[in-house]
């Protein structure tokens, strides 16, 4: 199963690949039972990249119109809304099999920050300090900026567990839609984190749409698998409830 729709016109890879500018946006999420976490998130986040980026506001329902449409009678997947610079801006929605996040997850830094990290841009070099790490037997690149502080890795926000609760990293990074979910429903807290203090947490996890997942190892710092902690996290995201598409 694999559909692309073009301002709700049934497209191919080709035609996809000619609607993608040389700036655009996107967000990715998860769709089960016909319905999202956090979909206002997700349509708050185009309409607001959409505004810096472009200097157009973008409906909400509007877009919510064309996942329904992609979306046809598939009840579970994997959609993405790409916004892309055009007069009027091309909204292009795929709509792929469902995924979960893969657990656990080794980690491997690399010296990249994104541009701009706080929008969800289609052109990065992100992919390729990802494929920089799979090639040293990681399963993702750990991004750490010029101060030595780690932000995110390249597919999903880290975050660490200490007595406090939950810790995020305080650096430039993407706000994950699951990161705000979790920010509502459990305590948590931003902090500097140097690359040479991840040993001293309680264990590590990485969140994205996709859900939660156990990191294990830090280049060559294992990590506590904090077992019951997860689980505990999974649980209160678990019970959020889903919006409707």
């Amino acid at each position: 199963m694999s559909t692309i729709e073009i301002d709700g016109v049934a497209a191919d890879q080709g035609a996809f690949e000619r609607a993608i500018a040389p700036e655009g946006h996107f967000t990715a999420m998860q769709v089960r039972d016909g319905g999202a976490r956090g979909l206002d998130l997700h349509l708050a986040r185009l309409r607001a990249a959409n505004r810096e980026l472009f200097d157009a506001d973008l409906d909400p329902d509007h877009v919510r119109a064309l996942i329904r449409h992609a979306l046809g009678e598939v009840a579970d997947a994997s959609v993405r809304v790409y916004v892309h610079e055009r007069n009027p801006p091309a909204i292009v929605v795929t709509v792929k099999p469902p995924a979960e996040m893969a657990s656990p997850q080794f980690l491997g830094s690399q010296r990249y920050q994104r541009p701009n990290a706080h929008l969800k841009l289609v052109h990065t070099e992100q992919g390729r300090y990802r494929e920089l790490a799979q090639r040293e037997g990681f399963d993702d690149a750990l991004l750490v900026g010029r101060d030595d502080l780690l932000s995110e890795t390249s597919m999903a926000n880290v975050g660490f567990f200490d007595t406090g609760g939950v810790v995020w990293p305080d650096a430039p990074m993407l706000r994950g839609i699951t990161m705000q979910l979790l920010d509502r429903t459990v305590r948590t807290r931003r902090t500097p984190i140097p690359l040479a203090d991840v040993g001293r947490f309680e264990g590590a996890f990485v969140s994205s749409a996709r859900g939660l997942g156990v990191v294990s190892r830090i280049d060559d710092v294992a990590i506590p698998v904090a077992a019951d902690r997860l689980r505990e996290l999974t649980e209160a995201y678990a019970a959020i409830l889903s919006d409707p598409i």
